[in-house]
């Protein structure tokens, strides 16, 4: 009974590290559509801030798996928390000085304190009971991860995207006090909101310091990486993760953008119940509010299918076969994001916004499939897995590439590719697991 109350509290403080790296990593998709009107960036240049921030797991991933087997868990997890209030912190100079460089090395740092956290909580959370309920039980963590990206486009919308970016030719023909005014409201735009969330993190991390986490999958082994890469399956899911990743960054990278190619602010302002829809978080009303934020306000509804899918694939994955859900969430992704390439207006928007509900399970039930019979070496496959979540940092590139190049139309057929990827994985999953049951004995 003690061991079960101790792994609820444990469970209970890892989701809210869970949450908090969720509303972070998304609310960095809100600054880019902001970025890439301030720095006059193209739809590729805009994509490489998703380069430095998923960039950082897959240079950082496997040293964090080494470092935690070296000091442990829960001061991992305090390195981690310090290591993002830092990245936070750098925000106000990047700001106030607008200076790209800094930005980029402000979200590295900060994705490198989240890799870590990445890196312990995941395995963690499948070691806090058993294996047959990993997927369920890391589902439910992550529903909570989800809760954070369903907030964030919301605070996005109001603090970030709320006001029009003025162009560079448009920044030049303000005389100097106006320029001068201009650049401290640009970066009081973002320093308030990211110093707010550094002082949150600093907080978290100095109760860390005083929770007390059960001692469990603590085995020292080796730090030899090349005998668990032997693993096929281990292999098969690191992929998985690259591909899951990639495809759910890559739309939430350019959903706004994508919304504004298709006319999507004036449907939105011209359709009643999409009007009040967009209120309810627009305070200013949407007649007052740039068509960035306008359609940035819908993004919230993707992430928040990603909470809801997971709360409910949480008792799916824990009653039926993981691998099956796996299998029918991923068959599901893919024709939704047919339709929206097939079609326009408000058809195309919601379309492609319930890819995210069908996202839900993708990560934790890869992730719990992959770990499957590694026994004391889950740490070293959790820093294998997370390695892969450099996905986020190439796929959205080569989406934007495919956007400059060709069009929205022509990038969409990568993310199709990346879930046919995921189906693929399950299906093998699935297959392995019935041959397993029909072996005697």
């Amino acid at each position: 009974m003690n061991k079960n109350k101790s792994y609820g509290r444990a469970f209970i403080f890892l989701t809210i590290l869970f949450f908090l790296w969720g509303f972070i990593t998304v609310l960095v998709d809100s600054l880019i559509p902001r970025l890439r009107e301030v720095f006059t960036l193209s739809y590729f240049q805009a994509g490489m801030v998703q380069f430095a921030f998923f960039g950082a797991y897959f240079l950082l991933s496997i040293p964090a798996g080494y470092l935690l087997s070296k000091i442990g868990y829960k001061k991992g997890i305090i390195l981690g928390l310090a290591t993002m209030a830092t990245g936070c912190l750098l925000f106000y100079p990047a700001s106030s000085y607008r200076i790209f460089g800094v930005f980029m090395l402000g979200y590295f740092i900060l994705a490198g304190g989240i890799t870590i956290l990445q890196v312990a909580a995941n395995p963690y959370v499948t070691l806090l009971g058993s294996e047959k309920t990993a997927s369920s039980r890391l589902n439910l963590s992550q529903a909570f991860n989800s809760l954070g990206t369903a907030i964030a486009p919301a605070i996005g919308a109001l603090f970030i995207l709320k006001d029009k970016v003025k162009t560079k030719e448009e920044i030049e023909l303000l005389d100097s006090l106006q320029k001068n005014a201009y650049y401290i409201s640009e970066a009081a735009t973002v320093q308030s909101l990211f110093i707010g969330i550094a002082i949150f993190i600093t907080l978290i991390a100095l109760i860390f310091a005083f929770v007390k986490l059960p001692k469990i999958g603590d085995k020292k082994t080796s730090n030899n990486y090349f005998s668990v890469l032997k693993n096929k399956n281990l292999k098969l899911g690191a992929l998985g993760i690259f591909f899951y990743v990639g495809a759910e960054v890559a739309l939430g990278s350019y959903m706004v953008n994508y919304f504004l190619s298709l006319d999507l602010a004036s449907t939105i302002r011209e359709t009643p119940i999409m009007k009040k829809m967009a209120e309810w978080i627009l305070t200013s009303g949407v007649s007052n509010s740039s068509d960035m934020a306008v359609v940035g306000v819908f993004v919230t509804f993707y992430w928040t299918g990603a909470m809801v899918g997971r709360f409910i694939g949480s008792y799916f994955t824990k009653i039926f076969n993981p691998a099956l859900i796996l299998s029918v969430f991923a068959s599901c992704a893919i024709l939704l994001v047919i339709i929206s390439n097939l079609s326009v207006g408000l058809i195309a928007m919601w379309a492609i916004i319930s890819v995210g509900l069908f996202n839900s399970i993708m990560f934790p039930t890869i992730f719990s499939l992959a770990l499957n019979g590694l026994g004391d070496d889950k740490p070293k496959g959790s820093g294998i897995l997370c390695t892969m979540i450099v996905g986020g940092a190439l796929i959205p590139p080569a989406f934007g590439f495919l956007i400059d190049t060709y069009s929205f139309n022509i990038a969409l057929i990568l993310v199709m590719l990346s879930y046919a990827y995921i189906l693929f994985y399950g299906y093998l999953n699935g297959k392995s697991q019935v041959d397993a049951n029909l072996i005697p004995g």
